[in-house]
């Protein structure tokens, strides 16, 4: 199992980014797919959820302003990022369910994960 993150970088409080995570060796679309997040000298959080079948779920700290999707056909999820603000600053990982994975959140067991793609927004 392979993920790979994009889209990370540099943007002003205000702005937007959309991250993407392109998934292989997996059974993308039977479990759930999710993006975390770890900024310095903080733990890693869960930022947002997507579950087979299309239900969702976020972190109360992005609800409203991020969005999580996916293209099943080209096994690629995706997390829109809006209104951006400096404490979103952090590396984001996208993560995928794994039957002995050591992270429960929001209802799933995440074991599998990607290299990490910075999302640094200034004030």
């Amino acid at each position: 199992v392979q993920l790979v993150e994009s889209g990370g970088g540099s943007v002003q409080s205000g702005g937007s980014l959309r991250l993407s995570c392109a998934a292989s060796g997996y059974a993308y679309s039977r479990y759930c797919m999710g993006w975390f997040r770890q900024a310095p000298g903080k733990e890693r959080e869960g930022v947002a959820i997507i579950k087979s079948g299309g239900t969702t779920s976020y972190a109360d700290s992005v609800k409203g302003r991020f969005t999580i999707s996916q293209d099943s056909a080209k096994n690629t999820l995706y997390l829109q990022m809006n209104s951006l603000e400096p404490e979103d600053t952090a590396m984001y990982y996208c993560a995928a369910t794994h039957q002995y994975g050591a992270t429960w959140y929001r209802g799933c067991r995440f074991g599998y994960w990607g290299q990490g793609t910075q999302v640094t927004v200034s004030s």
